[in-house]
């Protein structure tokens, strides 16, 4: 790598662990400020990943005029940032604390499952505050085993693993190849875990299209072909932030029934249905509360096949 990209780098990562630490002194309610500051200031400089994120609101909430859409956008950014805020803060938290920021619902069904001594799957969209999720999981419902995107730069990816490993207790698995294998052996062996699967974008090339939210989409296919090669109940689990007071942020959690998956037809069938039916209740999340939808990447069809085209249009 030459060496001003690999400064830039490391700058970033030294940034990325000075803000980490003193997050953890600043009171709650400055944290938010400060963020929601920063929030305001990359709404104004409007670069690809906000313009990105207000392009899927736009397809989810075609009834927005601009200045709604607007709004709409600038609060979406600000709870993804929010997102930082309680992501860094976390390790800070003692697990009482951890429990108060935390209400969940549905969980009856998955618990059951787990107190007989088998594992669960859990669909999630890039909504509301996984980590946080993660952690109360850890505490409540069992031992966590799930996927994580790697970023760059690679010390970046190190830390967060080492934070969701050592600090919450959880067992990650890159996205690489060879990642289906490890998490299908893990539920093959019949202990109680819960695998939790962020499946709102296809990072491979052998995702499946649905309709999410009214509009054609590309999502992972990995939860619903661990249910379809194992039996393992899928939930699809949504979350937004909610206000707990004037300067509290807490985060709602809602896991969905189990979704049916079809005893007969195809592999690819079977699998297509069940993702299918957790897009639905992820759609129906997104289009009551879009803005604690996190997406900034094109998921929907008619996107991805726009910048499949735009070589084509350049070069005529």
């Amino acid at each position: 790598m030459p060496a001003l990209p690999r400064l830039q780098e490391r700058a970033s990562v030294l940034a990325f662990r000075a803000g980490w630490r003193a997050l953890r002194l600043l009171p709650a309610p400055l944290a938010y400020a400060l963020f929601d500051a920063v929030a305001a200031v990359v709404t104004r400089r409007d670069g690809s990943s906000v313009q990105r994120l207000r392009s899927n609101y736009a397809r989810v909430r075609p009834d927005l005029g601009p200045a709604e859409l607007q709004e709409l956008t600038a609060d979406g950014v600000r709870r993804a940032f929010r997102y930082y805020v309680e992501a860094f803060r976390l390790p800070a938290l003692s697990g009482e604390q951890v429990d108060d920021l935390v209400h969940i619902t549905g969980t009856e069904p998955m618990l059951a499952e787990l107190e007989q001594g088998r594992p669960v799957l859990a669909f999630l969209g890039h909504t509301g505050n996984w980590d946080l999720a993660g952690a109360w999981c850890a505490r409540h419902l069992g031992h966590v085993v799930t996927v994580a995107e790697r970023l760059r730069p690679e010390e970046m990816f190190q830390a967060f693993l080492d934070f969701r490993e050592g600090e919450l207790g959880m067992t990650i698995h890159p996205a690489e190849r060879g990642t289906f294998g490890a998490l299908l052996a893990q539920l093959r062996t019949g202990d109680p875990v819960v695998m939790p699967l962020l499946s709102d974008r296809d990072l491979s090339a052998s995702g499946v299209e649905v309709d999410l939210a009214g509009e054609r989409a590309r999502v992972a296919a990995g939860p619903a072909a661990l249910a379809v090669e194992t039996g393992v109940p899928l939930f699809p689990v949504t979350m937004r932030h909610v206000r707990r007071g004037r300067h509290r942020w807490g985060l709602d959690i809602t896991v969905h029934p189990a979704v049916d998956v079809p005893a007969e037809g195809t592999r690819t069938q079977r699998v297509a249905a069940a993702t299918q039916a957790c897009a639905d209740a992820l759609g129906a999340a997104i289009r009551e509360h879009p803005q604690d939808w996190h997406m900034m990447q094109r998921v929907f069809v008619a996107d991805l096949s726009a910048r499949r085209r735009a070589p084509d249009e350049a070069a005529a």
